[in-house]
């Protein structure tokens, strides 16, 4: 009896674990935001944050929801996708708001549908952003639909999505080297990444998630303890705390 008794306390732990651990995969990737969100609210002021950052997010997550039609993976990274590309919507929202509150005059508009690669993701409006994400959600998913009996292709598709994420932090790697500094950088904001990228991959790991998940959250662990390597090398260079977060210039 009491072997039944600790069989079925095990199996109520391993639920309740496992309930605790999808829940934190599927809030976690966006509380290292919030902060971000709170700052710029409070300053009115959104130019430490590159809206690159949630373009790479959105593009990222938007093919990871493809790539499960594809192939069928756990509800809550779908579900973390989905409520990635809310939070960064949410994120555009307000940068372009603040942004245009803070003109000291009225800018000629730059928009979506004047097709202008030189303003490409700098536009005025919100709508833009929107109508920009449209039409590439509309081919990626034609393109799903039309090769998803291909498995390289599917595969291809599951690789670009974690892939792009990965490399959020590459292009702040190359900026702190080529300046020898980490101005412009939140230590704590990397430090969240750090812990919450780690989380992520052992995550996909345990769980046995599509072999693209955990090489490429594997890669993006090794670019944030490279970021945080060069916040002790350059520490006398710069203070690291007094400024915004932003991966990608």
């Amino acid at each position: 009896m009491d072997w039944v008794i600790s069989d079925e306390l095990s199996l109520t732990v391993g639920h309740v674990v496992g309930w605790v651990s999808a829940g934190a995969m599927i809030i976690g990737g966006v509380i290292p935001y919030i902060p971000q969100y709170r700052q710029i609210k409070k300053t009115k002021d959104a130019e430490g944050f590159s809206l690159l950052v949630c373009l790479a997010l959105l593009i990222a997550n938007t093919l990871r929801i493809l790539f499960w039609f594809g192939k069928h993976f756990e509800y809550p990274l779908l579900l973390q996708s989905l409520i990635m590309s809310i939070t960064m919507f949410a994120m555009i929202h307000l940068c372009v708001k603040t942004r245009n509150r803070n003109q000291l005059q009225q800018a000629r508009q730059r928009i979506f549908t004047d097709f202008n690669a030189k303003n490409f993701w700098n536009w005025s409006d919100f709508q833009s952003y929107l109508d920009c994400m449209l039409v590439f959600t509309i081919i990626a998913s034609l393109l799903m639909y039309l090769f998803i009996e291909y498995i390289i292709f599917v595969e291809l598709v599951g690789f670009l999505a974690v892939f792009t994420e990965a490399m959020l932090g590459m292009p702040q790697l190359i900026k702190n080297y080529r300046c020898s500094s980490t101005e412009g950088m939140s230590l704590t904001m990397v430090i969240l990444w750090t812990c919450g990228d780690i989380f992520k991959t052992l995550y996909f790991i345990l769980r046995e998630a599509p072999m693209q998940f955990w090489i490429c959250g594997s890669m993006q662990v090794i670019i944030d303890l490279l970021i945080l390597l060069q916040v002790y090398i350059y520490k006398d260079n710069t203070d690291t705390t007094r400024y915004g977060p932003h991966r990608i210039d």
